[in-house]
């Protein structure tokens, strides 16, 4: 008997507490799942119409510099519910833009993937036998002439998803008017850190996200826009992402003449280089830089408290080109023949102890046995 009556009936206070709790942590655990992680729109900021949402998942950038004309190609993947969205990028001169080719981005990719290599040991660890059973660890065009209005359309043009205006601004407000008369509301904010960029006399592209296809929302990975300007700096612009509320990632892929580093960090953690090295281009490498050897240098960076960003990011060459590759090292248990080292020198040893026994065993039953001295006694005292 497992009990009586009395003992299966469920007691429904307690009980109901905790499929309250449980259902709760089931709801926070969805909710979790729908808040998508949060990346720097360093070079802009991104603005949905006043009903909808629009998330960045996820910001790729490629930079290039000949020390004369910057080119900059991003791609963006979003999430959300916006049928169409705007997003703003600061240059230090007239741009033009154009779609780029995405196939650059799983080229360097395959650059600076981390090399492999194997890392022997001797002793067994606790995956190897004997004791789980495992195998080892796994370029410009002039600006506008004096007495222009505050708003000045130089361009525009239908690229893809993308409705692209070139625009001029002189004072902070400027852009917040053009937005407002396209359907965008600016966050708080934004204009104030237009500010420095206005009294720079940078100009601005204003981009419109907009499926072609009717209905559509904004999802997904979204085909790359690639400026050019002039700049006799390399400069990647991220004061507009102080205005972020969570957690910022930054990832860079520089080609130049020489290895680069910024000046500083900006507000965030430390630059870390996850690959420095020369690289002969070709295919669609060849294409964005024009063909000839050129260095390329991958940047990673955190910004826990965008907040502090204080500016934007300048970079510069370093001293020597010295190359780096991250190397990844996998453990394996050395063998020999695909038996294991130890055993065999274990082994190996064991059995030439043993022979040294035997041998010296057999060559005792095999020497002659040798009678002991006569024992001689002394002859009587007379």
């Amino acid at each position: 008997m497992r009990g009586n009556i009395q003992d299966r009936t469920p007691v429904r206070g307690p009980r109901r507490q905790r499929l309250l709790l449980v259902v709760l942590a089931l709801l926070a655990l969805q909710l979790g799942s729908l808040v998508s992680p949060a990346y720097a729109c360093g070079c802009g900021a991104m603005v949905p119409d006043k009903q909808s949402h629009v998330y960045v998942n996820r910001e790729t950038s490629v930079v290039g510099w000949d020390g004369r004309t910057e080119q900059i190609l991003m791609r963006f993947t979003v999430d959300g519910d916006a049928p169409k969205a705007a997003w703003i990028m600061p240059v230090p001169s007239r741009a033009t833009v154009e779609l780029g080719d995405s196939a650059l981005f799983d080229e360097l990719e395959t650059i600076i993937a981390p090399e492999h290599r194997t890392r022997h040991y001797f002793w067994p660890r606790g995956d190897d036998w004997p004791f789980l059973g495992g195998s080892g660890d796994s370029a410009g065009e002039p600006a506008p002439a004096a007495g222009a209005p505050a708003v000045g359309v130089v361009g525009r043009e239908r690229l893809g998803d993308f409705d692209v205006a070139r625009l001029t601004a002189t004072d902070p407000g400027a852009l917040r008017g053009w937005l407002e008369q396209n359907g965008f509301e600016l966050p708080d904010g934004l204009a104030r850190e237009l500010k420095p960029y206005v009294e720079q006399k940078w100009e601005y592209v204003a981009v419109r996200l907009a499926p072609e296809t009717a209905g559509s929302v904004l999802r997904g990975t979204l085909d790359p826009l690639r400026l050019r300007f002039a700049s006799d700096r390399l400069i990647y612009p991220m004061r507009l992402s102080r205005l972020a509320r969570t957690a910022q990632s930054l990832g860079l892929f520089v080609l130049a003449p020489h290895r680069m580093e910024p000046r500083g960090s900006i507000g965030g953690n430390a630059p870390e280089v996850t690959y420095a090295g020369k690289v002969e281009p070709n295919a669609a490498l060849s294409g964005f830089t024009g063909g000839g050897e050129t260095f390329l240098t991958a940047l990673d960076q955190e910004f826990p408290e965008p907040k502090r960003i204080d500016g934007d990011h300048e970079l510069r060459a370093t001293d020597k080109d010295t190359p780096f590759r991250r190397v990844v090292y996998e453990n394996q248990l050395l063998t020999v023949a695909g038996v294991p080292a130890w055993l065999l020198t274990v082994g190996g040893g064991l059995a030439v102890l043993v022979a040294v026994v035997l041998l010296r065993v057999r060559a005792r039953r095999r020497s002659p046995v040798v009678p002991p001295p006569a024992i001689q006694v002394p002859p009587p005292i007379a």
